[in-house]
């Protein structure tokens, strides 16, 4: 127990927002499918997985993300593996849509006579506990939330494994979404950008991890 509780430490100790990847340096197949797999199996609101993980390799393409993305410009072109991770728009969250179904009948493998009464919970929290159907946006940013849970298993997985990462923001998400849609790997209807993130290897180590003690971020009632 006690190693086990070093190890995800000196993981959490080695992750850090990496500037510059060692672009000499490949992750294998089999390890990035290892960090993919932490994501698909990440926990999400009611189990319904609100994502999709775009795994951008094309040069190509990554050269024309680079010009909607200011905190990817160096990013680009030296990671090892370049991910975007997408959040499923209103058309697929709302509590009767055909993808919520799918995911209760067939995924989840609810019994018919289960759903109805797993639907109307749904509903009521979309509806009233949260309120998410005042606004397209609302639901799409709630959804984006939950990326963020299979963002950082993501990148401490990699970390467990000695793989750099580094989470990124910076980015035009109009003209992000429009490039994608133009390049048949997006329909706007169903998904938008939430995140994006960098695998590989750094080149240089980082400066110590700074953190505010734990005193100041914890109170106990």
């Amino acid at each position: 127990m006690e190693n086990a509780k070093n190890e995800i430490l000196n993981a959490y100790n080695f992750r850090h927002a990496c500037k510059e990847f060692d672009a000499s340096k490949k992750i294998s197949e089999e390890d990035f499918n290892f960090i993919l797999e932490t994501g698909r199996l990440s926990p999400s609101s009611f189990g319904f997985e609100p994502w999709k993980f775009l795994v951008i390799q094309n040069e190509s393409l990554r050269e024309k993300i680079k010009i909607a993305s200011w905190g990817a410009h160096t990013k680009l072109p030296e990671a090892s593996h370049f991910v975007v991770i997408l959040a499923r728009t209103i058309e697929d969250m709302h509590y009767n849509s055909d993808y919520i179904t799918h995911i209760m009948k067939d995924i989840h493998n609810i019994p018919e006579d289960a759903i109805n009464m797993r639907q109307k919970a749904y509903k009521n929290f979309l509806k009233n506990d949260f309120r998410l159907l005042e606004s397209d946006r609302a639901i799409f940013d709630w959804a984006s939330k939950q990326t963020y849970i299979a963002l950082g298993n993501m990148m401490t997985a990699a970390a467990q494994i000695g793989i750099d990462s580094c989470p990124i923001e910076g980015f035009d998400k109009e003209s992000l979404e429009q490039l994608f849609e133009k390049e048949g790997i997006l329909d706007r209807k169903k998904f938008g950008v939430s995140v994006m993130v960098a695998f590989g290897y750094r080149v240089k180590e980082p400066r110590p991890k700074t953190r505010q003690p734990i005193s100041d971020i914890v109170e106990w009632i």
